[in-house]
């Protein structure tokens, strides 16, 4: 069964990150790099989310170019999978743009609605570590 790790930002650099397993990850399945989804697949209630990205579990890149969910050696000179080119070409392996469940991160944009705040019980543990320890 499938299993993802979904990160999930929207325009102002906040992300959130959940885990997926199983019946929740299904729907998932079969889309492909710029599908727009509901966002309610995620439990964010009233938006869509735009898959940009991923990864599987051995850490080879999702490429958008590159039809299926097959991984395949292309030949790249910039882009995703391609660092620090300077003029020159390079043979890379590469994952397809379809979510398969060999996938194991996928990265999405939140494009409709807002992500959910942080529950306050989680909030507070975070703040109190922050502040210094005072002593007398």
């Amino acid at each position: 069964m499938a299993h993802f790790k979904l990160v999930i930002s929207d325009s102002t650099g906040r992300t959130i990150s959940q885990e997926l397993k199983d019946r929740e990850a299904q729907p998932l399945v079969g889309s492909r790099i710029g599908a727009v989804l509901d966002s309610s697949i995620v439990g964010i209630a009233n938006g869509k989310i735009k898959i940009t990205g991923g990864s599987d579990k051995s850490g080879t890149p999702m490429r958008s170019d590159v039809h299926g969910g097959v991984k395949k050696y292309v030949l790249l000179s910039e882009g995703v999978g391609a660092k620090n080119l300077e003029g020159g070409r390079i043979r890379k392996l590469v994952r397809g743009n379809m979510v398969t469940e060999e996938i194991y991160q996928l990265n999405c944009r939140l494009v409709e609605g807002k992500l959910p705040e942080k529950p306050a019980a989680e909030a507070a543990p975070a703040e109190k570590a922050a502040e210094p320890a005072k002593k007398k």
